[in-house]
């Protein structure tokens, strides 16, 4: 599966009715709560990967790529556009890019 394919997946379940679907339900209760629940499932990843359970991050970091895309489809961003954003960064050093940014 891609990142592309879980994209879609999401697209097709945020149509679905919130009594039958978790994407949609989370969805229907709008992009602050989409991005509450990514912020709980990268902290429960950040948990795994100090203590070192392989196993346990990678089904938490699983968690936090769906809700990522669940919140980015909330706000209308696509994957692509997230990678057209790292392409753009692809010849820059990360030091140069974030000086580069606004300060604030």
């Amino acid at each position: 599966m891609t990142l592309d394919d879980l994209e879609k997946i999401i697209a097709a379940r945020a149509s679905a009715s919130p009594d039958e679907s978790w994407t949609a339900k989370l969805l229907a209760k709008g992009p602050e709560k989409a991005a509450e629940k990514f912020g709980e499932e990268a902290i429960e990843a950040i948990i795994e990967a100090v203590k070192g359970d392989r196993e346990k991050l990678t089904t938490e970091t699983a968690d936090v790529l769906f809700h990522l895309l669940v919140m980015l489809h909330s706000r209308g961003v696509t994957v692509d556009a997230v990678m057209h954003e790292l392409e753009c960064r692809q010849n820059q050093s990360g030091l140069t890019e974030k000086a580069s940014r606004p300060k604030g």
